[in-house]
């Protein structure tokens, strides 16, 4: 039975990167040897969603995406630009919730989110 999800930023600087994730974005990290960090999370989503999407978030069949939820993003955003984030746009709405995408080291970005749905707990 599947327990859980591991997802991965491919990224030109990863030292960097996983300091930005430990140090900016505050995950907790466990040193897994050789300073390669895992970060763990209490709460994993997993959604699909067509390619024939019609909005602007409609991508090409293969692509993945890689998201952050909140529960209130403009706090969230706030603090990280306190912290030093920078951000690839401002907050949208996007129906289904409040977005933008931070910016991090390595040629990443992620999409942070408040989500408007209901979230359930998996059992």
């Amino acid at each position: 039975m599947i327990t859980g999800l591991h997802a991965m930023f491919y990224s030109s600087d990863p030292e960097a990167t996983r300091a930005f994730l430990r140090d900016k974005l505050g995950l907790p990290a466990n040193d897994v040897g050789g300073g390669w960090l895992i970060f763990a999370f209490r709460e994993a989503e997993l959604g699909v969603h067509p390619t024939e999407d019609q909005s602007s978030s409609g991508s090409a069949p293969g692509t993945h995406q890689f998201s952050f939820f909140c529960d209130d993003i403009q706090q969230t955003v706030a603090d990280l630009r306190a912290c030093g984030v920078e951000f690839a746009g401002d907050i949208v709405d996007t129906g289904w919730g409040l977005a933008t995408r931070l910016k991090i080291p390595g040629g990443c970005e992620a999409q942070i989110y408040q989500p408007r749905y209901s979230r359930t707990p998996a059992r």
